[in-house]
């Protein structure tokens, strides 16, 4: 299949500045990053596709030749200072690392569950993904968790030795003829993956990577005012690199709880109250749940069915520390289904007086007018 145009897989002009093609290599590069696409194979092929573009626009020697002889300028088939087809994961961190920042979390050479290793170096295990559930009160307050999971770690009594196939360089150079002459190139080395090392002595039954699966209890503190779907990442809690290379991170993917009584929207809390017609008539006082117990609110004289009492501060804390959001009491007058012959009676003769004619004023509000209020405040 022929390679397409570098310019094409970048999205730029052939006569887009240095500045340019770098931020448009940057957006593919997270668009199409592992960590966003795990286990997603075409995804991977268009990160290193764009990554392959990148290294020869990128550079101002290699685009000079490239906009002169196209894909020929590196040799049949090849791209560039990648040898086409040989490009790895590590080759993509270990080069171009600085280009992601912290857009996911990583640090060093690399970020998400990739490292640099092509230039020599222990590398990143991957991450791990757990997924845990919380309580409406867990979230309010903040909570911390333990749990149960299985980690790759580094046996016991491994030992290693310098590979022999790069000499603990963690690279392997390749010579290719190309129509300017011969280019010499470089790659992480097969055998070590780039690490310079392997392994020499391991307990029986580990793997040629050195590592083994073990249970492991990790204690993870969530914070206050998480919601359902937020990913947290926790550093170091993912698998060990093999050749005792760091630990990759544990991905905590959020669920919520349904509560019984209270509905989230946000920060803010919703609940349902409903009263009796002598309460909405006369006025009084109701206890309603709160995230952290019960409280009791005022009911005016003469309160109509859909008034939302609102009760400041009394939601869910902003993770990011912004303060508290509310708790919306939507009162609704409930009415009988069933009436004794007496209270019937009794409706009869009160459904006669003038006060209980419906008779709104202007300064009474209808659904509409009360939805516009509530999210308006």
């Amino acid at each position: 299949m022929a390679k397409r145009d570098f310019y094409d897989v970048l999205g730029v002009s052939k006569s887009a500045s240095a500045d340019e093609i770098k931020k448009a290599y940057r957006k593919l590069a997270i668009k199409y990053h592992p960590d966003k696409n795990p286990d997603d194979t075409e995804a991977e092929a268009k990160f290193k596709e764009a990554a392959e573009a990148y290294e020869v626009l990128g550079n101002a020697e290699k685009r000079q030749k490239y906009d002169q002889y196209g894909h020929q300028a590196f040799g049949a088939g090849a791209g560039g200072g990648f040898g086409g087809g040989g490009m790895s994961m590590d080759d993509i961190f270990s080069h171009f690392g600085d280009i992601f920042g912290g857009a996911f979390g990583g640090g060093g050479g690399g970020f998400g569950g990739f490292s640099g290793g092509a230039r020599g170096g222990a590398r990143k295990g991957s991450n791990l993904r757990v997924r845990v559930r919380l309580t409406l009160e867990e979230i309010a307050n903040g909570v911390e968790k333990k749990i149960k999971l299985k980690r790759s770690v580094s046996a016991d009594g491994l030992t290693f030795k310098t590979c022999q196939t790069c000499h603990g360089s963690g690279q392997v150079q390749r010579v290719q003829n190309t129509i300017l002459g011969q280019m010499r190139t470089a790659s992480a080395c097969p055998t070590c993956q780039g690490t310079g090392k392997v392994v020499d002595k391991r307990p029986a039954g580990v793997g040629p990577d050195g590592l083994e699966r073990k249970d492991e209890t990790v204690s993870i503190k969530i914070p206050a005012g998480v919601m359902d779907g937020m990913q947290l990442r926790v550093s170091g809690k993912g698998n060990e690199g093999p050749m005792g290379g760091p630990a990759g991170d544990l991905m905590v993917l959020i669920e919520e709880e349904e509560h019984e009584s209270l509905k989230r929207d946000g920060n803010n809390l919703h609940f349902d109250m409903y009263i009796t017609f002598p309460t909405a008539a006369m006025g009084g006082s109701v206890e309603i749940p709160t995230i952290n117990g019960r409280a009791r609110v005022k009911v005016d004289a003469g309160t109509q069915s859909g008034k939302v009492l609102r009760l400041k501060g009394k939601g869910l804390p902003s993770v990011e520390g912004y303060g508290n959001g509310d708790l919306l009491v939507h009162l609704n007058v409930w009415t009988p289904k069933k009436l004794s012959p007496e209270e019937k009676k009794t409706l009869e003769s009160l459904e006669k007086s003038d006060n209980f004619q419906p008779n709104p004023g202007r300064h009474e509000k209808g659904f509409f007018e009360r939805v516009k209020d509530m999210f308006g405040q």
